[in-house]
């Protein structure tokens, strides 16, 4: 039986998703299997997320966005990137905008607030 569901994204940028998985404290990998249920339940994806749990994350690329597809029986992929990616997707929006930020020479705070959310403070120089 197959657990292995798929998200659609908008992530496009590479090196914002880099960032957002560093942020994580995990790792991507080009051109990967990823883990899932059984072994023969694993797949190539054009990017892995690889998981400290049983399963990882594959990004695989449809049109010009990246889908996320993973196994989550479990719990154990939604531990390290939320519910339905969320955390993720959130830690690459921030690193986005962190980018675009940058490029433009701007001020950057980010701050956790403590029920989690996370504040980001942008001025010009």
């Amino acid at each position: 039986m197959s657990h292995t569901s798929r998200i659609q994204t908008q992530i496009t940028n590479i090196k914002a998703l880099e960032r957002a998985v560093k942020a994580l404290k995990l790792h991507l990998i080009k051109n990967g299997m990823v883990r899932a249920f059984s072994e023969s339940q694993h797949f190539k994806a054009d990017y892995v997320i690889q998981c400290r749990g049983p399963y990882d994350v594959g990004l695989v690329k449809v049109d010009k966005i990246y889908e996320l597809r993973t196994d989550w029986w479990g719990g154990h992929v939604e531990k390290e990137i939320g519910e339905n990616g969320g955390r993720l997707l959130q830690e690459y929006q921030i690193a986005v905008t962190v980018m675009v930020a940058q490029s433009k020479g701007d001020n950057i705070i980010r701050q956790t607030l403590p029920d989690g959310t996370i504040k980001l403070r942008i001025s010009q120089k």
